[in-house]
């Protein structure tokens, strides 16, 4: 296989390619991108939970927030931002720094593999440690958007859970989270780097070190979106278990899933979670390169390395 090289654009990078540095501005780009786009979406993200949890009563996106608005205030639309804040912003940070850590390992000890391998093998190693950070936020802003009552925040909420059910409580819905985040991660990752790839040979048929710095901020974030679109049809199931569990609507995958019904799963708040995740995707993977650009490092070119 050949090695892995980094291609520059306009001037000499920040910091070495694949050095410890580097690792830890692709985190701190993954963090600041995860975290704001998932701060900005958290209205839509307090009906979907609320529509996976109680679908009869929030029955369609308008009625929604409607019934949110008139029972609750405008300030319920809000609740839970801390936990979108932080929890997704640790979550990002670790997403994004271990998968460029693992791709480079892969691809250094799996040569013989092709791309689409060390794509699905990097992201679903990476989002193993990303979901452990995140578990303990998403206990408790689920229960803070869905039970009013419960808590204001993180700073009363993560007391108060451990208080009623130990570290068992912050972990409930660990391993639904796997199943949810675990399919999405490696199919978005997966689906950017092939879409990214698509877009500049059929689409621009020029090399992306030949283009401008807009023209490759373009092609992320069209590729950035039919990931997201992707992956949530594929991750959508698992996302109504964890918000039941989350919910005490069941007290295991196999009860959550006999409550929901099968068509339910796929279909249960689809449109909404696509309206979420296809632009937060977008804009994260906005962020994320424009970050690594400004840096002086152009995204994705050690990718073209690597034997398909």
């Amino acid at each position: 296989m050949e090695e892995m090289r980094g291609a520059r654009q306009g001037g000499s990078s920040l910091v070495k390619e694949f050095s410890p540095a580097y690792y830890g501005l692709c985190a701190v780009g993954g963090m600041i991108s995860a975290g704001t786009t998932h701060l900005a979406i958290t209205p839509l993200d307090v009906l979907k939970v609320n529509m996976q949890a109680n679908p009869i009563k929030y029955n369609s996106i308008l009625s929604g927030f409607s019934t949110l608005l008139k029972e609750q205030g405008p300030s319920s639309l809000w609740r839970g931002w801390s936990g979108k804040l932080f929890g997704y912003g640790v979550q990002g940070g670790c997403k994004f720094g271990l998968y460029e850590y693992f791709k480079r390992l892969y691809s250094d000890v799996l040569m013989d593999q092709n791309r689409n391998f060390v794509f699905f093998l990097s992201s679903a190693s990476a989002q193993v440690f990303a979901d452990v950070a995140l578990c303990p936020f998403e206990a408790v802003k689920v229960r803070v958007q869905t039970q009013p009552t419960f808590a204001n925040g993180l700073a009363d909420g993560f007391p108060k859970l451990y208080k009623a059910e130990g570290l068992t409580g912050f972990y409930r819905g660990l391993v639904p989270l796997w199943g949810r985040n675990l399919p999405f991660s490696m199919v978005m990752f997966t689906t950017f780097e092939q879409s990214v790839d698509l877009i500049y040979r059929n689409i621009i048929q020029r090399r992306k070190e030949d283009c401008s710095r807009s023209q490759q901020l373009g092609v992320t974030c069209l590729a950035g979106y039919v990931a997201g679109a992707v992956g949530t049809v594929i991750s959508n199931p698992a996302d109504n278990v964890v918000t039941s569990l989350y919910n005490k609507k069941a007290e295991n995958v196999l009860q959550a899933v006999k409550n929901i019904g099968l068509a339910n799963l796929f279909t249960r708040s689809l449109p909404i979670r696509i309206a979420i995740v296809g632009p937060v995707v977008t804009l994260q993977w906005f962020f994320y390169d424009t970050i690594k650009v400004s840096s002086g490092l152009l995204r994705g070119e050690t990718h073209e390395s690597l034997r398909s």
